[in-house]
């Protein structure tokens, strides 16, 4: 059995790593300023309301959903294949809505970082 080492090309600390990013020596130096501290502070804190207005949003509409059953007169009998229609909604309905948390937070999360970059690199 061979070993094969896999390794990434060498930069050397002036040029720009492949694929259009900073050194890391840049963004740490970046983040020691005043202005740095400010750029990071700022992302913690739109992170920080992103993961509150997602988490938030998930549990109104959980909330919901008893709500529809109580506000739909007949639906809380309702049975389809032998099983309530509350349950339904809750176990089958619930994985669509916990999908499109998921995917609306890292898309978000995503776009935050790429501004903080943006904004890091123009110093």
């Amino acid at each position: 059995m061979t070993r094969v080492r896999v390794t990434a090309p060498h930069a050397s600390p002036r040029s720009p790593v492949p694929g259009g990013r900073r050194p890391l020596e840049s963004r740490e130096a970046a983040q020691d300023s005043e202005v740095g501290q400010v750029f990071v502070r700022s992302l913690i804190r739109s992170q920080l309301r992103l993961a509150l207005v997602v988490a938030g949003g998930f549990l109104l509409i959980l909330a919901a959903f008893p709500l529809i059953l109580v506000m739909v007169p007949g639906l809380a009998e309702a049975r389809i294949a032998g099983v309530p229609f509350g349950w339904l909604l809750l176990g089958a309905g619930m994985y669509p809505v916990i999908g499109l948390s998921a995917w609306l937070y890292v898309r978000t999360a995503a776009r935050n970082e790429a501004r903080y970059r943006d904004l890091a690199g123009e110093q």
